[in-house]
């Protein structure tokens, strides 16, 4: 389905991504997965060809193009495997914060390094007791002279091993009630004293993405390294969610997609009982139900992603889209491993591999529950 938000341009750069990805990153992709981890070379690549944050503006380094660029590269790295979701979260989810409440002395200082891959940025929120609330972080910044002092733990942190430039949400007046209003958001390097990383975190699915807990033990981090205003950060990372949450129903839809497609290919090669499997009616039921489901899935998400473009407000439809598009790739991973019989379950089929990373889709940028709670909250309920 053509999309009202792509123009030529869009798909001559979705061509040359494609043509990169063929050469840099789906050859070497289950060596990574075996590795768990992405090589840093591989950023630097992308950020070569400006794949890396194009929609700054180009006195800090990037292309100044607009988000339908960000789209086509979510969904090409996808197509490659879930556990690239670190760039997405890079462009689309950390830098945002810079870009928009960022300082001109904060810009100059870390875009252009974040647009060719030399510094890649993670988003520091969940805390080992503290997830969906985030009003009760516990992480502390304290304020003496020129230097934030803090403490705290993160973890579950995406680009936790790489990252060079962390955004962390704090606590800067533990005493503010309602609680929310003492979060700010400090941007930490990575060699500032008192922050170290704890374990790379061994996950079911996403392997080549690195994952891991971050620790900040009286940490010394300069005033000026305070993004936005003090006491504001809760209400940056609402303002911010809307797309955040959109990258990842972006994810979903593409993984069905994919899913999809592995599955038609596979259960018309496949026979049983003397014909292809997909002559039997069980599977051509099952095909047109999770054909139908990734039509629908694209023609709402392509409407989300003009809407947002055009800066509405979509956050119920948002919510809407990464709870229920999320939910339809799980289903369609099980599905769709249940039609490959036996092989669905090797490790040598594509599908074991999706079926394994989609699940914590559901779970993170806001639970699907809380996806419902905001929902019904719209709703007036």
């Amino acid at each position: 389905m053509a999309a009202a938000y792509l123009t030529e341009d869009h798909e001559i750069f979705r061509k040359s991504l494609r043509k990169f990805l063929e050469k840099e990153a789906y050859p070497y992709y289950e060596q990574w997965e075996k590795d768990r981890i992405i090589p840093r070379e591989f950023w630097k690549k992308m950020g070569e060809q400006g794949y890396l944050c194009p929609d700054i503006e180009e006195q800090y380094g990037g292309s100044d193009v607009d988000w339908g660029f960000s789209v086509v590269i979510n969904e090409e790295i996808e197509k490659v495997g879930s556990g690239t979701v670190g760039i997405g979260l890079h462009n689309d989810i950390v830098v945002p914060y810079i870009t928009a409440y960022g300082t001109d002395e904060q810009k100059k200082r870390w875009l252009p390094k974040c647009t060719t891959g030399e510094i890649i940025t993670a988003i520091a929120m969940t805390e080992p007791g503290a997830g969906s609330d985030l009003a009760s972080i516990s992480t502390i910044a304290k304020l003496e002279g020129d230097t934030y002092i803090v403490n705290g733990a993160k973890t579950f942190i995406t680009n936790g091993i790489h990252s060079d430039l962390v955004i962390v949400a704090c606590k800067t007046d533990p005493n503010a009630q309602p609680k929310h209003k003492g979060i700010s958001l400090i941007a930490i390097e990575r060699d500032t004293p008192g922050f170290s990383r704890g374990r790379k975190l061994e996950k079911v699915g996403l392997h080549c993405q690195d994952t891991a807990e971050l620790i900040f033990e009286d940490c010394l981090v300069p005033k000026e390294n305070l993004i936005g205003e003090e006491g504001m950060g809760f209400k940056y990372l609402m303002q911010k969610l809307q797309q955040e949450r959109l990258v990842v129903a972006i994810a979903a839809q593409v993984a069905a997609e994919e899913m999809l497609r592995l599955t038609i290919d596979y259960v018309k090669e496949r026979q049983a009982f003397g014909k292809s499997i997909s002559r039997f009616q069980n599977t051509q039921f099952k095909m047109a139900e999770m054909a139908t489901e990734v039509e629908m899935g694209r023609a709402f998400l392509n409407q989300l992603i003009c809407d947002h473009m055009k800066q509405k407000d979509v956050v119920t439809q948002v919510s809407m889209a990464k709870w229920k598009l999320t939910e339809n790739a799980r289903r369609i991973a099980t599905d769709c491993m249940q039609l490959h019989g036996g092989y669905g379950y090797m490790e040598e089929y594509e599908i074991a591999r999706r079926y394994r990373d989609i699940p914590v889709a559901s779970i993170y940028a806001g639970t699907n529950e809380i996806m419902k709670t905001i929902i019904a909250k719209k709703l007036g309920l």
